[in-house]
């Protein structure tokens, strides 16, 4: 066999490899002459600067066996008769059908062709070519093998673009599920590498926004890699490029870096920065440009988000101390409780933005008392039983008031509004609701009410100091408020007393 083997060609001396990077070759054949031929005849061989590393299996279910445990396979140059006649077929089903390999690059050869006839093997099995051993000179192989490696790293590129085009999606996601810029600024860090399929620690990565308007050197910084929360900073030749960016408004990149640079409808731009241990290739800045044109789009998006949410906040707000104004109550209050709120919900157990929703809807629980006459509103003795009716009816005005918006904090409101007076034991107003048959909302304002209401000035009491607030609540405990909201205000005393010194009358 070696006498003809590649006997009409000479060998190309083809330059070493620049670099470790390797291509796997697996060759199985029953014959050592083969094996060594194979790689004497592909001594030196690169390509794209990467060598190639050869695996040897003598028979199909040795070369099984060995595919369980070997790195990424680019090639498999494959004999059919060995322990069988057809042994190599059978590796051949087993790759693509059993160990579900459809990347690897399979290379058919052998030298009893009626065995296996071309016609019928390249149609009923999934080989890449088929070659009689007498055929392949030494040129053929080398030929043979730069279609085989081009066609592999082709499928890797592939590959490569959807799981970074997945990973992008994914990452898309997850910026529309971010709630502040701190989380935004973590998830393009968390995303970035995985999108471009490489570990954390081969890439360095910034972003940044500013407007298109503004300085170069007035880019905020968003997020970078090995930033603390207290100490985010790029170096210097990162914040050049950043003002490089803003001055051309476009993106740029080299073999190492890129910066991509989106304007944004709302007047923002939002720069990327992405630098790699190794070259950066075409298909990384393929996938960091969409990657980060989809960074600028969902800031724009956050930004909207947050100042919706702001303009909410203030509207309640707005509304809560508009109301407690006509009762002569300072508008602190609201804010007080919306924040006392917000602390019962969180460490109650609600999710964030449960809790983020009370604390926006607690200001209008008091809504209904843009309804009650000045004279009963404002009256510094006590209320006859007629006054007291009609002063309770601010519960349920509350709650017409606000029951029919679509809006989700409203909708909290006007539940807030309608049971914030209810008692846990039954003896509330106005529908005598108990338990936790009170909405979760209605018995946190309960107490955050209460507890800034008695230590706060009204028209009809001075403020209680703290210590007989506090009894009140021990005495109220199971009766008027709910035992475990009590708990939970008494263990974290110093929090509510830190909220209500933040905002003084």
């Amino acid at each position: 066999m070696t006498d003809f083997l590649f006997a009409e060609d000479h060998n190309d001396d083809i330059s070493i490899a620049s670099n470790d990077d390797s291509w796997n070759i697996l060759v199985v054949d029953d014959e050592e002459d083969i094996h060594q031929v194979t790689k004497l005849v592909l001594n030196g061989f690169t390509f794209e600067d990467k060598r190639l590393i050869f695996h040897h299996a003598y028979t199909a279910a040795e070369a099984m066996e060995m595919l369980k445990g070997l790195p990424e396979v680019a090639v498999a140059l494959v004999d059919v008769v060995m322990e069988t006649n057809h042994a190599g077929l059978d590796l051949i089903r087993y790759i693509r059908e059993d160990a579900e390999n459809h990347d690897i690059r399979l290379i058919l050869r052998t030298g009893q062709p009626g065995e296996a006839p071309e016609e019928s093997v390249i149609r009923d099995y999934d080989i890449n070519d088929y070659k009689n051993k007498t055929e392949l000179t030494a040129i053929k192989l080398k030929t043979l093998l730069y279609s085989a490696l081009r066609s592999y790293r082709d499928i890797c590129l592939i590959e490569q673009h959807k799981l970074g085009l997945e990973n992008i999606i994914n990452a898309s996601a997850n910026f529309l599920e971010c709630e502040t810029v701190n989380e935004f600024a973590s998830s393009i860090l968390e995303h970035v590498s995985g999108v471009m399929g490489h570990s954390d620690k081969e890439i360095y990565c910034a972003a940044a926004i500013n407007s298109q308007t503004d300085n170069a050197t007035d880019f905020k910084l968003l997020a970078c890699s090995g930033a603390d929360k207290n100490n985010q900073a790029v170096p210097n030749e990162v914040g050049d490029l950043f003002e490089q960016a803003h001055n051309t408004k476009s993106s740029f990149k080299n073999q190492k870096e890129y910066v991509g640079y989106f304007p944004t409808k709302g007047g923002l731009e939002t720069m990327l920065y992405v630098s790699k241990s190794s070259d950066l290739n075409d298909s990384d800045h393929q996938l960091l440009e969409f990657f980060a044109n989809n960074i600028a789009l969902a800031y724009d998006n956050l930004r909207l988000r947050e100042l919706i949410r702001e303009s909410q906040k203030e509207l309640s707000y707005i509304l809560g101390e508009a109301v407690e104004k006509r009762s002569k109550e300072t508008g602190s209050h609201v804010k007080r409780v919306a924040h006392y709120s917000h602390l019962l919900a969180i460490k109650y157990g609600l999710t964030p933005y449960h809790a983020e929703i009370i604390k926006l809807a607690s200001p209008l629980h008091d809504i209904g008392k843009i309804s009650i006459p000045d004279h009963i509103l404002n009256k510094p003795g006590k209320h006859d039983a007629e006054e007291w009716e009609i002063m309770k009816s601010h519960a349920e005005i509350g709650y017409d008031i606000l029951k029919n918006s679509t809006n989700e904090i409203l909708k909290q409101g006007a539940t807030i509004a309608y049971e914030h007076h209810e008692r846990w034991d039954g003896n509330g107003y106005p529908q005598k609701l108990s338990g936790e048959k009170i909405d979760i909302s209605g018995r946190i304002t309960a107490l955050a009410d209460v507890f800034d209401a008695l230590g706060s000035e009204r028209c009809y009491k001075p403020a209680w100091p703290l210590e007989k607030i506090m009894a009140l609540l021990e005495e109220e405990k199971g009766k008027q408020f709910d035992p475990k909201l009590i708990d939970i205000f008494i263990e974290n005393l110093d929090e509510f007393l830190a909220i209500r010194d933040q905002f003084p009358d």
